[in-house]
Parts: structure tokens; sequence; C-alpha cells
């Protein structure tokens, strides 16, 4: 029998992609706002006995209590099992603490959902491209989780981007070194970084130099997520000024709040800006699209419909 597929509101536009992708039922959910803002959720497809797919990232706090509200609602139905599939967790910057009395909500929210029931054939989350490897391990035992790495769709994206150009597989600073060695072993191409140094002042980073040899050559930046791309500007304007010949990005998540795509445009620093869809802010990139900072969206669907295929 097909898996039952539910969304929640925000990742909607992920559930054809998703039903093509693999074997789904789509699941009907119910949806209103009462004039206090109590939010009421009805799940309209029985999933007693069923094996249940509920589909939802987290980007606000909406968003997790929605998933939160819906896995708990299948489970109390009698759903067989639960598999929870969250394209973008939220909060996950937030996943330890610097200084007193910081609350690491990276590892609150990963408690949240793991109050969900637990399912008589097994409760799962899997989820996608981490900031921080560890955050998996906040969940409680009775979760089994599964990060899902987008080296696949990333290099794939990073291959069509460059084609036969020589070019070098740029991180915005040391911190992401490790990942970018590793997909640029995937890609056999070099990877670089800048190096960067604190002001005992002010406090602030200023880029100090790059490692490597980019001279005449395309960059494509690696991260994980774009949020103001302030990091992203500077790394892009140091690879510029060691002989760049152009510059590309491409991260896991499209996060883009605000004027932060207008920002990165205006830059001129940046020929294209390129993700994957597992945030909904990704389709800024579609909706905004211009000749001086293009960029190309990939769908996250397949690869994780085959890994909740796989469990």
């Amino acid at each position: 029998m097909s898996k039952l597929l539910f969304t929640t509101s925000t990742y909607e536009y992920l559930l054809a992609p998703f039903l093509a992708a693999g074997d789904f039922e789509p699941g009907s959910i119910t949806r209103k706002t009462f004039p206090d803002g109590e939010r009421y959720r009805r799940i309209d497809d029985d999933p007693e006995g069923r094996d249940v797919v509920l589909l939802g990232g987290t980007p606000t706090d909406a968003d997790w209590l929605e998933v939160y509200d819906l896995g708990c609602g299948v489970s109390r139905a009698g759903a067989r099992s639960l598999s929870i599939v969250m394209p973008y967790f939220g909060y996950s910057t937030m996943e330890r603490a610097l200084q007193r009395g910081e609350v690491v909500t990276a590892k609150t929210r990963a408690r949240l959902i793991s109050a969900i029931p637990h399912c008589e054939g097994g409760t799962r989350t899997f989820l996608f491209d981490l900031h921080t490897d560890g955050i998996e391990f906040y969940f409680g035992d009775n979760h089994t989780t599964h990060q899902i790495y987008g080296a696949p769709v990333i290099t794939t994206l990073i291959q069509e981007i460059v084609g036969d150009a020589p070019y070098v597989l740029g991180a915005t600073d040391a911190g992401r070194a490790k990942w970018v060695e590793s997909l640029a072993r995937q890609l056999k191409c070099s990877p670089a970084f800048v190096y960067k140094r604190r002001d005992a002042d002010t406090g602030k980073l200023a880029v100090t130099g790059v490692n490597a040899d980019v001279q005449g050559k395309l960059v494509v930046i690696y991260d994980d997520m774009i949020r103001t791309g302030s990091s992203l500007l500077q790394a892009a304007q140091a690879y510029l000024d060691a002989g760049a010949r152009e510059i590309h990005t491409v991260v896991s998540h499209l996060v883009l709040p605000g004027d932060s795509l207008t920002r990165l445009q205006d830059s001129k620093l940046i020929t294209s800006i390129n993700g994957t869809d597992s945030h909904p802010a990704s389709a800024k990139i579609a909706q905004q699209r211009s000749e001086t900072c293009g960029g190309t969206v990939a769908s996250v669907a397949e690869l994780l419909a085959a890994a909740v295929s796989r469990s």
C-alpha cells in the first residue's frame, strides 16, 4: 500500500514533485484560523494503520507548531508509522550556547518534535543538510533520525554551472572549509577559502587573504545557507581581488530574508545564485531572476522521497 502523504501549509509547493518521486498517496487537511488567531486543523484522510509521511520544514515558529500538531494528530489517530520529512530545520544556527543564559533553541525544538507520540511501527525524522551534524542527536531516543546529505544535488548544480571551464570550489571562511574540501574531492577540483581576522577593538571580521590560486578561474562558493549574504559578499570580493574571473554561489538552503536577494543582485559581485528548494524563499530566485544575477533552483524532492521509501 502507498504511504499516506500530508504536508504542512508552507510546504505544499513540494507536494507535486514528492508525489512524482515515489509511491505516495496525497492526504487532505482542513485548515482555518479563528478571529483570535487560533488555528484549526483536521486530518481528513484516516491514517489508522497506515504508514504516514508528514512533509514540512520549519522556517518559522508557526511551522514548528504545525509539524508538532499534525504529527501528534497522525500518531494519536493510530498511524502504523510516521516519517517526518524536514527539508529545512529552523534555528539550526543556535546549536550551542556561547554566553551564559543563551537558550540552545536547536535542542529545544528537537525535543518538541521528539514529544510527538511514538507510533507502533516507528517514528522517523529525515533532516536535510543540517548546519551542524550534531543536531540530529538532539532528538529523543524514541525517534530515529536520518540526515540526508545534499551532495548529489549540489554537485550536479555545480557541474551545470561551470561546464568545461576551469574553476575552484570556495568557502566563505575557514569554518566551512571541511564541507568544501569534501565536495571538492567528489568534483575533482581544488578547494579554496578566505582567511579572516577579528579586530580586537571592534569585534568585526576582516578578510586577510585567499589560500588558493584563483587567477582567471571561476569560483563557485558553497555554503549551507544564505541569510543576509554579508559573508558571501565579503568572500566574493576577496576572490575577485585575488584575480577570479567571476563568482557563482551554490547553497543548500536559500533562506533569503527581507531584501537580501536584491542586495546580492545589486552588488554586481556574483554572477549567479543557485540552490535547492528546501526553503520556501527559494521561489524568490525565479521571481527576481535578472540578467545581473541569474540562478537555478534544484528540487530536493527526489532525494528525500527516495530516503523515505527506503525506510
